[in-house]
Parts: C-alpha cells; sequence; structure tokens
C-alpha cells in the first residue's frame, strides 16, 4: 500500500460521543482534521438509548470549552448551566448539534472492526512508528472499508459490552438461557411497555454502583404508584452495607450524585427493596412458574423473581485493537498509568486528577483510549475528565508539548462512584448518613443497623 505522508492523514476518532466529539473539537481548533467514525445512526447513539436518564452533572459540566466555541458561530445556545439534562438532553441540545457543525467529519454507520500499522502486525518492530495506522469498518451497508490516518483516538466506550451477573465475572450458569427476563440498563419506566413488564413484579437488582441507585429509586416509585402497586426489589450487593455504600450524600460537591445515593437508601429504609449482602451470583434456576431463581457461590437460593437488573459495571471491547501495542493494566484493562489512580481496590470514590496524555500514551505511539474506555472497568468516569483528556491529547498532536501538560481542570471530590443519576432536585434530599472520604458515619437499612464504615 502506498501511504501519504502522515502529517497529510486525518486523526480518526472511533465514536461519536460526548469524548469523541469534543476530542474532534479540539482536533479543529488545533488545526488538525478529524474523521469520526460512528457505529451507531447519530451521534450520541449510546447516550440515547439511556435517553430517560437524567444525569448528575449539571450542563456546565457537560459541555467542551472547544466544542462550545466551535458550536458558537450556528447561534447555538447553552442551556442554563445549573441544570441538569437527561441523556436525551444532552444528546438532543448538544452532542447532534455539535456533530451537525462537524459535518462531513462524521461518518455514521461505521463499525470499526481493525486497527493497525500499514504493512505491520503487532510483531513486527522495523520502521513501524513512521508506517500510518490503517483503520478497517464495516459501513452500515455492510461493506467492508478502510482508512488511513496518523493517529486513532478511540472515544468508543463501554456501553456495548455490560459486564455480566456471574460474581466470577464470567456469565452464571443459566445466565443466557434466562435472557428473557434480565436486562443490563436501567429500565425507561415511562415508557408503557416497559413499565407493564415490570409493575407489580418482584425484581433483583444486581449491583452497587450509580446505576443500580437509579434502578432502586424508579422501582420504588414505580411502587408508590396506582399501576406498579406490589412492586418490590431485592438488591444483591457482592459486598457488605457501610457508611459509604449510599455515597456522598449532602458532602458531595456534585448534588445530584449525592442525591442519587440517598434516593436509593431512602427505597430501602421505606421497604421497597431489601437488601442481601456478600452475595455472589453463581448460577440461574427456573421455578415451576417459570421465574428466576438466583443461586449464590456459597449455596445461598434466593426467593424467586419475576425479573433480574444486572447493573455489575461495563468493560472494554479490546478486540478491534489486537494488532496494536497496547499498555493496559492487568487489572482494570486501563491504561498502565492511569490504573493506580482510579483502581476501586483502594479508591472508593474514584478521586482522580485531572490527567491526559502522558497517563494515556501506549507503547504503540499516537493511538489513545479516552473517555469511559479509558478506565476499563472502573466505574468512576465523569465528562469533564474525558474532556481534559482530549484536550490535552490534541495539544500533543500539535506539537504543544506544553499546553499538553498543563492541567486546565478542577473536578469534584466524594460521592457516588458510577453512572448517571437521575434528579433534578437534589437539594431535596434528605440528609447524608455520611460517605466516601467523610467520617464513618451507622446506616440503617430497615430497622437493623448496618456496620459503620467509610474511606
Amino acid at each position: 500500500m502506498n501511504a501519504p505522508a502522515i502529517t497529510d492523514l486525518p486523526v480518526v476518532v472511533i465514536g461519536a460521543g460526548p469524548a469523541g466529539l469534543a476530542a474532534a473539537a479540539h482536533l479543529v481548533d488545533r488545526g488538525i482534521e478529524p474523521l469520526v467514525l460512528e457505529a451507531g445512526p447519530v451521534a450520541g447513539a449510546a447516550v440515547l438509548e439511556w435517553a430517560h436518564v437524567r444525569l448528575f452533572s449539571r450542563w456546565g459540566e457537560l459541555v467542551d470549552p472547544a466544542a462550545e466555541k466551535l458550536l458558537a458561530p450556528t447561534g447555538w445556545v447553552k442551556p442554563a448551566e445549573g441544570t441538569y439534562p437527561s441523556g436525551g438532553d444532552w444528546a438532543d441540545l448538544y452532542l447532534q448539534p455539535l456533530a451537525g457543525v462537524l459535518g462531513e467529519q462524521v461518518r455514521y454507520g461505521a463499525t470499526v472492526t481493525g486497527v493497525s500499522r500499514t504493512g505491520r502486525d503487532r510483531v513486527v518492530d522495523a520502521d513501524r512508528e513512521a508506517q500510518p495506522f490503517v483503520v478497517h469498518y464495516e459501513s452500515a451497508d455492510g461493506h467492508e472499508q478502510r482508512v488511513l490516518a496518523r493517529a486513532v483516538i478511540d472515544a468508543s466506550g463501554t456501553w456495548s459490552t455490560p459486564s455480566p451477573a456471574g460474581g466470577s465475572g464470567l456469565a452464571a450458569l443459566g445466565e443466557k438461557a434466562a435472557a428473557d427476563r434480565i436486562t443490563y440498563r436501567v429500565p425507561g419506566l415511562k415508557d408503557p411497555a416497559v413499565r407493564a413488564r415490570y409493575a407489580g413484579k418482584r425484581i433483583a437488582v444486581i449491583g452497587s454502583g450509580a446505576s443500580a441507585f437509579t434502578a432502586l429509586a424508579y422501582l420504588a416509585d414505580l411502587a408508590k404508584s396506582e399501576d406498579g402497586k406490589g412492586t418490590h426489589a431485592t438488591w444483591i450487593l457482592r459486598r457488605g452495607i457501610s457508611g459509604s455504600t449510599f455515597g456522598g450524600g449532602e458532602a458531595d460537591q456534585l448534588p445530584a450524585r449525592g442525591a442519587l445515593g440517598l434516593a436509593a437508601k431512602a427505597a430501602v429504609d421505606s421497604g421497597y427493596a431489601d437488601a442481601v449482602t456478600g452475595f455472589r451470583t453463581d448460577t440461574f434456576e427456573r421455578d415451576g412458574d417459570g421465574r428466576l431463581v438466583l443461586v449464590g457461590e456459597d449455596g445461598r437460593r434466593l426467593d424467586p423473581v419475576d425479573e433480574v437488573i444486572v447493573l455489575t459495571g461495563f468493560r472494554p471491547d479490546l478486540t478491534f485493537l489486537d494488532e496494536l501495542r497496547l499498555g493496559l493494566d492487568e487489572r482494570l484493562q486501563a491504561p498502565t498509568a492511569l490504573a493506580p489512580l482510579i483502581d476501586p481496590n483502594q479508591h472508593s470514590c474514584g478521586t482522580v486528577y485531572p490527567h491526559g496524555v502522558n497517563e494515556l500514551s501506549h507503547p504503540e505511539k499516537d493511538v489513545y483510549l479516552v473517555g469511559m474506555k479509558s478506565y476499563g472497568r472502573a466505574p468512576t468516569f465523569l465528562a469533564m475528565t474525558g474532556y481534559e483528556q482530549v484536550r490535552s491529547i490534541a495539544a500533543a498532536l500539535a506539537g504543544d508539548r506544553e499546553a499538553a501538560a498543563r492541567v486546565e481542570l478542577t473536578l469534584p471530590e466524594t460521592g457516588v462512584c458510577g453512572g448517571a443519576g437521575l434528579f433534578d432536585e437534589p437539594e431535596a434530599a434528605e440528609a447524608s448518613s455520611g460517605g466516601c472520604c467523610a467520617a464513618p458515619a451507622t446506616l440503617t437499612i430497615g430497622s437493623a443497623p448496618a456496620s459503620s464504615g467509610g474511606c
């Protein structure tokens, strides 16, 4: 293959979500041509799959500065900074207008199937860095295509690869066969069909992050409604409950994130959910009525449930990057320099200092994993972090090492470790029981006291 000069090639950005489009905006601001390959039919396609969920970040924390600069000449008006959008709002009012400005620099229905160096598989050393990247993708009509790139920024996220229910990290026995009664997403209960699926049912919620909190709060609201009477959740946690289980509460610098944990606690305290702790799912069985019985690794068998909501996190899809030389942590599958900062074995509230090209570089020069994908299996990502990542990377690709190394972001501390929240009025949340990086507190679940704990 006769490749043009590397500097004449675009930077391929994989994914037209928040981090990917921000990367494109920063590249444009630096005079570098981006080419965004998006598997979905529109920008923010993955975000639209949780359009019903409200974020715990405000608009002021969800718009990238370079993107705002790119949008300004179009007459775009930034939503009120202090308000909380839903996923649908974020996509409709920001991501899709931004993609519209980028125009033909975004290709839709383009599913990336492989990335390598031209003429070099991952084994070959000779003259490797002098070769451009080659990105293979499949278009919506099934045709295979390829494009050359000077650099690759993978912002494809982790939404398409949720983690299974099994406590070992593998699917539990019978989990695949029970797929008709399992979802791996927070259900949108305003949809009549979805609401009918869960109304009046017994539902197991597996997980301990913000998505699980959201599901518990939604199900509690359903149980309080006329058409949802009898709805009851069994909340399954692999660990015990401590003062940090429900996050930072009123101590959280993102108030809606703190309110999210408090709403989940209220669902349990009010009897709309029961907590089962120290339970690692081993097997899904069916009773005589077709309901699911969860069996733990310790042999415990839970009462039958009609539905299971598995919210155990996400993991990166690395299959199409297999010909690249990535430096990934063996546990988190995050870049090796970043992983110690976000390791959930060490950091229960996920605070991480702003970081950029230095922490995100790999043995393969000029390839970067950004956004949620950069965190591997860690569940603590914020949009602001992704915007800082891509700002630094764009500066580095432009040769501005000083700007690449400079920190231009202050992150909030404490609180729930996980994905999006749901509340419009976090100030209405009940008093906090304390949280991560706060003083330990005693937590009451129903009428039984739980052990105290904290960071």
